[in-house]
């Protein structure tokens, strides 16, 4: 049996927000602060053995 509701126009889709240009300013930071972390716990870990 075939579905009748495919036969209905779709409603235009709303245009994605923003340019659509990858947002690398959030990624570089959010690199940073795990890096940053990483050392953190690598500094802390050596001191808290030693």
């Amino acid at each position: 049996m075939r579905d009748t509701r495919d036969d209905e126009p779709r409603p235009p889709s709303a245009p994605p927000s923003g340019d659509g240009a990858p947002k690398f300013g959030r990624l570089l930071i959010v690199l940073v602060l795990a890096m940053l972390v990483v050392v953190a716990l690598t500094f802390g870990s050596e001191a808290y053995f030693t």
